[in-house]
């Protein structure tokens, strides 16, 4: 049995090294070294392709291929399958991150409960049998098909896969695994590549899919190696503010569907709630209008949604005026300022603006950039906006309104939330059937335009 051999190279210019150190002696570059597999130890217990299911693969003709409609699981999560892109494929390996305490594991768990008469196997390296029991027990859902093995050792998971044979398998978290071919500690570079290495030709050559929950850095990337975002199908992110019930599942990459998804869940007591119609609860019910409060008909990926945009506008008391804003860009705030100060003769400058959206969520949508200004101009002017009225477009620099993307699903949205106004840029008309919707269209080609509108 030939032993693993091992070498350090940089990952900037390639050099290669015997052993680690700081400072490449080629580029220049510290803390790039990364030790790699030269030639692997023939080990039984890590995962290996029996002869009979080797084959050798040929170059075929790329009009003699033929395609067939793959086959999907189909979760009983009907965000995570919408956002995946019909369900999950076979085979397939998807690297779900997130912060810590955002509610990976209790996600992963209540899709393995959920799945019945599907033998799944929830592999976890951080928690204990007990905590485990104590979450699936918090969540509610009964299923004898769903095994917990506590290991880290990839040579000992690949031996109770091969015993158990499961149909999911499921691992928290990736950087916790090691495997004997590397003498680096688990969560290193190396080891995050290799384990991730041998699962991937775990889950291509059995067919078997595999989710990976993965740590993320204080730069919000996922932690370990980019190549590891490179190596798999699917990069799931799950987001949201801890200090908010709302949780943002975004898709990043995904060889089989569309990156454009978005799916929100509600954080309760008893595990993670899909949101099948988030308009209806990011915007707030009120019995009385107040100003500074405007309703944006926003896109998330391919998902129309409403949200309630509240801005507050007061004279600077401490000399210099304040800029926040919570949930959208701040940069792209001063800009709009900018804009009403420049082109429309708006003096505020002078006085702190305070912007919020509701709900906890961030939003980088341009076509809200109209429900920004309307509520800072009604905050300024202590004019409430008529709660019927939304408003989709983008602001220019000239202070005209832009035109948008997916105009016609907007609408529809405002319109089944029961609007009756909803504002848009002159531009967005071209090629839009007025006539198919109840809700009354007001378009406007500037800013001086509408603030007549709303404010006269």
């Amino acid at each position: 049995m030939s032993k693993v051999k091992t070498s350090f190279f940089c990952q900037s210019c390639g050099t290669q090294s015997a052993k680690w150190i700081g400072k490449c002696p080629s580029c220049g570059e510290w803390n790039t070294f990364v030790e790699e597999i030269i030639e692997k130890e023939n080990s039984k217990n890590s995962y290996k392709t029996s002869s009979s299911q080797q084959r050798a693969a040929k170059p075929q003709p790329l009009n003699e291929i033929n395609l067939t409609n793959e086959h999907r699981i189909q979760l009983y999560d009907t965000e995570l399958n919408r956002v995946l892109g019909g369900g999950l494929v076979p085979g397939s390996i998807v690297l779900f991150g997130g912060e810590p305490g955002i509610g990976k594991s209790t996600l992963m768990l209540q899709v393995a409960l959920s799945l019945k008469k599907m033998k799944v196997l929830y592999v976890t390296g951080e928690e204990s049998e007990q905590q485990v029991k104590m979450r699936a027990d918090r969540i509610g859902i009964q299923n004898s098909d769903c095994y917990i093995l506590t290991e880290t050792a990839t040579q000992n998971i690949f031996k109770q896969i091969e015993t158990f044979q499961p149909q999911l398998l499921i691992v928290d978290s990736i950087q916790t695994l090691y495997t004997a071919h590397i003498e680096s500690s688990p969560g290193s570079i190396s080891q995050i590549r290799e384990c991730t290495a041998e699962l991937l030709k775990y889950a291509k050559e059995s067919g078997t899919p595999v989710f990976l929950i993965g740590h993320i850095t204080k730069d919000g990337q996922i932690a370990g190696p980019k190549v590891l975002e490179h190596m798999v199908d699917t990069v799931l992110q799950f987001e949201g503010d801890r200090n908010y019930i709302y949780r943002l599942l975004r898709i990043t990459k995904n060889r089989f569907g569309s990156t454009n998804e978005l799916g929100i869940y509600e954080m309760l007591g008893s595990g993670l709630r899909e949101v099948s119609n988030p308009s209806e609860i990011l915007i707030t019910n009120r019995e009385e209008p107040v100003s500074g409060v405007a309703i944006a008909a926003a896109l998330e990926g391919m998902r129309p949604m409403l949200i309630e945009i509240q801005a507050l506008v007061s004279s600077a008391v401490y000399g210099t005026p304040q800029r926040s804003s919570t949930g959208f860009d701040l940069r792209r705030l001063a800009m709009l300022l900018a804009v009403l100060e420049k082109r429309c003769g708006f003096r505020l400058g002078a006085k702190d603006v305070f912007l919020n959206i509701a709900g906890g969520i961030k939003v980088e949508d341009p076509g809200i950039d109209l429900a920004v200004v309307c509520s800072v101009l009604s905050s300024n002017e202590d004019i409430p906006i008529d709660s019927k009225i939304c408003f989709a477009a983008e602001v220019g620099l000239s202070g005209e309104i832009r035109p948008i993307s997916r105009i016609d699903q907007r609408i529809a949205e405002a319109e089944k939330l029961g609007f009756e106004q909803i504002f848009i840029s002159k531009y967005n008309l071209k090629g839009l059937d007025v006539k198919s919707f109840n809700i009354k269209i007001v378009a406007v080609k500037k800013m001086e335009e509408l603030f007549n509108l709303l404010f006269g």
